[in-house]
Order: C-alpha cells, then structure tokens, then sequence
C-alpha cells in the first residue's frame, strides 16, 4: 500500500469551516492570518538571513535562480524549523481539500523579492501543470515572513483560473488579477493551477517568503526530498514527516528520479 499524507491528518482537528473550503475550491486560495506568531516569524527570518550569508551567490542552486529575487531551495534539509513547518495542521488540511488525501511535499523553498528589483515574476501554474482526469496536481502554500503590501512584491493572483484550463501566455494581463497582501505570520494557501506570481518591489526594503509546495501522490517531486535530504535529517523526522516526504513511497522514486526539477517559469 502506498504511503499517504492522509494516514497523518485523519487525527488532527479539522478547522476550515465550509465557507473557507469553497472559496478554496472556487476562487481557488485561502488565507490563515496570524498563523505564525512574531517569535516564530523572527525565528524563520533569523535562520534564512543565515543561509543566505553562507551560501552566497550559489543560494538556490539546488534547484533554480531568479533575477530580482534571493532564493534558498531545499529548505527542509537546512533546519528543524522548516522541517516542523511541513507538519502544520492547519495547511495540510487545505491541502487536503485541493489533492484529496493521496499527496506529498513538492519543495520548501524560500524567495526574497530584492528591494527595487525592476521586475515581477510572469503570471504561471506552479509545474506548468493543468488538471488532469484525476483533478487538481499541485497546491503551494505561501508563508509571509514580512509584511505583504501593494508595493513591496506581494503576490498577484488571477482567482477562479484553475478553472480555465489553460495556463497563461507570456505577458498575459487578465480580467480579475489581484493583490494578496497582508502581514507577517499569515499563511495563503493556493490551488498551484490558479494563475499567480510575484509582484515588483518598489520599495527598499526585502519582501521574504516561504513556499512550501506539495503535489498529488502520482506525480513526481519538484525536488527530490529522498535524495537531497541528508541521511540524519531523515531518520530523526516523525513518521508524518517521512509520509509527507514520500521517503519510503517506491512509487515516488520512480517518479522523481526523472521528472523532478520542473518549474512553472523558471528555466
């Protein structure tokens, strides 16, 4: 029997009221405010200003580089504070509600949209990826680790678009585009198939984020978690952890041995 996420939350308490799971099932995203508390975001800010200090110019080089942003990729193997931060009840039920119960941890990466960085990220679906026969494949949740404001690269989504079936041109410029601000400790988890990205920071200061991105249970991991995750890291994770990780899934490494990697505008 394969592994699945679902065997980790059939315990946890159940706090999405019907209103907020159809507006995640419609427009496609719902916000948790306040998720975090300011100790836990200063917590999250004080470990990724140190990744960034150590890794230098090779930061996201496990997996890609953008310009007009810092990234750090394969987040969970870096710290026991985003290994937790895969388990958060609260997310993993929204997840739920997108991937049905068979899904698993995609990435964990962080961007910091650079101050004045002269440029937004185009409109994508993370994975370049549609609905198939089976439904949704990929759900993202972004984590705001600063304030999120009209001016400072917030996100921008397009709700209602998973529904489209397409994903969007280069330079589209829909009906119905909008800004997804608000403070630090708020979590937004997105229907990865809406039309989003990063907006331009116009102002002088970093806009930080974390994204911790799963996907359904049959397709492969955006960064192979078996693979990249040092040997210590994984035997010392819960065994939610290693569910959501797909660390002892066959069907996973088959899967991810060659069809990770893949991003929705990235090169």
């Amino acid at each position: 029997m394969v592994p699945s996420a679902s065997d980790s939350i059939s315990t946890l308490a159940r706090g999405l009221n019907a209103e907020a799971k159809r507006q995640l099932r419609e427009q496609g995203y719902v916000a948790f405010p306040g998720l975090l508390s300011p100790a836990q975001v200063a917590r999250f800010n004080e470990r990724i200003e140190e990744l960034f200090a150590v890794e230098g110019d090779s930061a996201g080089g496990e997996f890609k580089t953008e310009p007009g942003a810092r990234r750090i990729a394969n987040a969970v193997n870096k710290g026991r504070i985003f290994e937790e931060a895969i388990e958060t009840p609260e997310v993993l039920e929204a997840i739920e509600v997108v991937l049905g119960p068979d899904f698993k941890l995609s990435s964990l990466n962080v961007r910091s949209a650079n101050p004045h960085n002269g440029c937004a990220q185009p409109l994508h679906v993370d994975s370049g990826a549609l609905p198939d026969a089976l439904g949704n494949s990929v759900c993202n949740s972004v984590w705001m680790l600063d304030d999120f404001t009209e001016r400072n690269g917030a996100l921008r989504i397009v709700p209602g678009s998973h529904r489209w079936g397409r994903i969007p041109e280069p330079g589209a410029k829909p009906e119905g585009e909008m800004l997804v601000t608000g403070k630090a400790g708020d979590v937004v988890v997105i229907n990865a198939h809406v039309w989003h990205g990063g907006s331009e920071n116009f102002t002088d200061r970093q806009r930080r984020a974390m994204h911790i991105y799963y996907t359904r249970g049959d397709k492969p991991q955006q960064q192979y978690q078996k693979r990249l995750v040092r040997r210590e890291v994984q035997d010392r994770l819960s065994p939610r952890g290693r569910r959501l990780l797909a660390l002892d899934d066959p069907r996973n490494d088959a899967l991810s041995a060659t069809g990770s990697g893949v991003s929705g505008f990235m090169k």
